[in-house]
């Protein structure tokens, strides 16, 4: 981080402002190595590999910091050589892609497909995770001006309250232990005006009681993440074969794959090994979280009248349920 980013930060204790106590190393511009202290309570909080840590490096999210450190560029556009995530972020935002001027708040990031979607608007953009996966969206995206990438609780967030233009949270919600409260932790960081985008997955028969991952899950999110990926990896190799022949098959193919644990995603026009790629990533995901609850659409809109927001939007987008309010009181 650099030092100018200390506008964004406050204690998440107290919410009194933080200052840089000691600087151990820079890299170029940035503290590489150092510490923040609160300026009211006196809470010390490490910057690591320039990234300021508001909460243990590993915590029930661990899964995921293996998983986007293993595929740190797996989802990025400009690596797998489409526009999916520059779709997905835009069509569910409906944002405009020139935003210079404002402040945009990522909650939970993973590796950084959608804050390099969101930098390239020109907003200044705070990104955070709850895991380790915010060093491979450092290595991808921390080097952007505009750009400020923390580790932070989505329960106890490290910034200041009515200030951010636009706050976004996509593929997070049903992944935390509380999903309603983490919900609801999100709308009082928006300024009056300001603009909150969800997605969550939709629970349904189908999406819910009848997808192998849920009677699976109980076993495998119990595992070392490492061992469990080289299960997959050994999986996905003997399945393959047969996976890109039931792909061939309309309409229900790719429900087949799912049911076998083998998420295939050539509907997206991906092939050769970013397919196989993106399959592994995507399996593990299917296997790994120790939490995921999905929600009636019903649910959310409540979520979004419980909070005051106006002008509410929910349908159904690319992962589930998409909402987008505004908040109208200052």
């Amino acid at each position: 981080m650099r030092k100018e980013h200390l506008k964004y930060l406050v204690c998440p204790q107290c919410g009194a402002n933080l200052a840089v106590s000691e600087v151990s190393k820079r890299r170029g511009s940035s503290i590489e190595t150092g510490t923040l202290q609160c300026v009211h309570c006196s809470e010390e909080y490490p910057i690591i590999h320039c990234v300021p840590r508001f909460v243990p490096l590993d915590n029930y999210a661990s899964g995921f910091g293996f998983q986007w450190t293993r595929h740190a560029r797996t989802q990025y556009d400009s690596y797998n050589g489409s526009n999916v995530s520059e779709r997905r972020f835009f069509d569910e935002t409906k944002w405009d892609r020139d935003l210079t001027g404002q402040s945009i708040l990522e909650v939970g990031s993973g590796s950084g497909r959608f804050t390099e979607q969101a930098a390239e608007t020109g907003a200044m953009v705070v990104s955070m995770d709850y895991s380790y996966a915010i060093e491979a969206n450092y290595a991808s995206n921390g080097g952007k001006r505009n750009v400020l990438i923390v580790q932070a609780d989505i329960y106890c967030m490290p910034f200041k309250k009515r200030f951010f233009d636009k706050i976004f949270c996509l593929g997070v919600l049903q992944h935390t232990p509380h999903v309603k409260r983490a919900f609801m932790s999100l709308p009082p960081y928006l300024r009056c005006g300001g603009e909150l985008v969800i997605d969550i997955y939709k629970r349904t028969i189908t999406a819910t009681w009848l997808s192998t991952k849920y009677y699976v899950r109980p076993f495998t999110r119990r595992m070392q993440p490492q061992r469990l990926y080289r299960m997959i990896e050994k999986y996905i190799n003997l399945m393959w074969p047969l996976a890109l022949l039931l792909a061939r098959i309309p309409y229900v193919g790719h429900a087949v794959n799912s049911r076998l644990l083998i998420a295939e995603y050539s509907g997206y026009g991906f092939s050769g090994n970013i397919l196989k790629e993106m399959a592994c990533l995507d399996t593990f995901d299917m296997l790994a979280p120790r939490y995921d609850k999905p929600q009636r659409i019903e649910t959310v809109t409540s979520w979004f009248a419980e909070a005051g927001l106006q002008e509410a939007r929910i349908w159904i987008g690319y992962n589930g349920i998409v909402g987008s309010g505004k908040c109208v009181h200052e």
